[in-house]
């Protein structure tokens, strides 16, 4: 039985075994089978609901945990094609960093370029009149802002070689009031063009390896919409309390249970899910107490 079992470990443990690690988690189905079966029926707290309400509530629920306690986290790497542009996933809600791969593996961070964008581009007549097709303005792609940002050369800082104060006075590195950390550097830069789904990218990024880390729904494909078992109770509270918040029959103190039974759940499973190591810590610690003479 279990593990027990020869014949079932050698599936667990066949290299060929395309689920290694999916114990943690259970499916988005048996948490609405087990939900309807614990607490729904006679004398329990829901005497009678439809499975489409359920679903609707743990769909629900399951958005919610996945932004800030499931960490449903994905990335993308791709190399930058010359149109320097990249296609937003389809389950993409935000991003959490985009970096670029060096030949080391390691990844260096891209900062956003704030001060831009690709705005709508309307086509002119010489005389500066507005071009119009069937009544509809013509747009002008790619946009003169879009086209300046992607043709811009960055500064190269590795020219610099600044070793005594005299070359400090003599470059301009020292005069540089007022410089952005966020700009003053090499690994490039990038906008996200939400309206068209793209993330725009300077021209010292084509060819190079770029990653983005983005956060999910978790509601992507079946095999996505799961529940790590730590957060499986703080599921059964916000399905219960979007249940009993939206009926117009239920104790205003019975909802308010619930939501702060939701509320101590979720924080829980966050707690259960940052997965702090005691030893990792301390040895984090050690890094930040060492004396750099």
């Amino acid at each position: 039985m279990g593990l027990l079992d020869g014949t079932t470990q050698g599936t667990y443990y066949d290299s060929s075994y395309a689920n290694h690690g999916n114990y943690q988690f259970t499916t988005l189905q048996n948490i609405i089978d087990a939900f309807m079966y614990i607490y729904v029926g006679e004398g329990k707290i829901i005497s009678k609901i439809s499975r489409t309400d359920v679903q609707f509530h743990a769909m629900r629920a399951t958005q919610e945990l996945s932004y800030d306690v499931l960490k449903s986290f994905k990335s993308q790497e791709i190399e930058v094609p010359n149109t320097l542009s990249m296609v937003l996933p389809q389950d993409y809600v935000n991003y959490i960093k985009v970096v670029r791969v060096g030949s080391d593996g390691l990844e260096r961070p891209l900062y956003p370029a704030r001060r831009t964008s690709d705005p709508f581009a309307i086509t002119q007549n010489t005389n500066g009149d507005y071009q119009f097709d069937g009544g509809t303005l013509i747009e002008q792609t790619p946009s003169n802002t879009s086209t300046n940002f992607e043709s811009q050369s960055p500064a190269n800082y590795q020219l610099y070689d600044i070793n005594y104060s005299t070359d400090i006075e003599i470059s301009t590195e020292g005069r540089r009031y007022g410089l952005d950390p966020e700009h003053a550097q090499i690994n490039g830069s990038y906008f996200i063009d939400n309206l068209r789904g793209l993330i725009k990218f300077g021209s010292a990024l084509s060819g190079e390896t770029i990653t983005l880390h983005y956060v999910s729904d978790g509601l992507g494909t079946d095999a996505e919409m799961v529940i790590h078992k730590f957060c499986e109770e703080a599921c059964y509270k916000h399905i219960v309390y979007g249940v009993l918040s939206t009926r117009s029959n239920i104790p205003e103190y019975i909802i308010q249970r619930f939501k702060k039974e939701k509320f101590a759940e979720t924080r829980k499973a966050k707690i259960r899910l940052s997965n702090i190591k005691i030893e990792e810590f301390t040895q984090v610690l050690r890094g930040m107490s060492k004396q750099i003479k």
